[in-house]
């Protein structure tokens, strides 16, 4: 197992995993973006007589994109997303094509959000910040619960505030 040599930080996978109500967040996600994208092209093949045949390959692509956005990518996603924070790093993982791990000292941390969008709201989950000295920006966790997001933003804050240096 590696680690970080200034911070003693050891380099694994994190534990967690998010809740399984992202499952349905990421799909009605992408259910409204590609169903505006197919209810538009559907729209215009039904009104414009002329486009209809030039029309029958980006409705076919784009409804195989809604499939696989809003079955395969949330299960995908489900099965890969994982986070961690303790009183020395946040961890995170995610992706479904690409996948990103990162792992931020505390010491490096500037800002803790809890944030929550309309879907979000409507199904009890939020998203957690964290905004690092990093070039490469913040750790974003999405999929947890909101109380659960809450508690660890203002965990992370205690625990940050009493961590010597200036996160730079």
């Amino acid at each position: 197992m590696n680690s970080i040599p200034e911070t003693g930080i050891a380099l694994r996978p994190p534990r967690n995993r998010i809740e399984r109500r992202a499952i349905t967040w990421w799909a009605l996600q992408s259910l409204v973006f590609w169903g505006i994208i197919l209810a538009a092209i559907i729209a215009t093949q039904i009104f414009w007589e002329a486009a209809r045949s030039w029309l029958i390959a980006p409705l076919v692509i784009v409804s195989v994109l809604l499939v696989v956005g809003t079955v395969v990518e949330p299960m995908w996603r489900y099965a890969v997303h994982r986070w961690e924070t303790n009183d020395e790093a946040v961890y995170a993982l995610s992706g479904w094509l690409v996948r990103e791990w990162r792992v931020a000292p505390i010491s490096r941390i500037q800002t803790v959000d809890a944030i929550r969008g309309p879907l979000e709201q409507m199904l009890g989950l939020a998203t957690l910040r964290v905004t690092t000295a990093s070039s490469k920006g913040a750790i974003d966790i999405g999929g947890l619960d909101k109380e659960v997001a809450n508690e660890i933003a203002e965990r992370l804050t205690t625990i940050t505030e009493m961590t010597p240096g200036d996160a730079t």
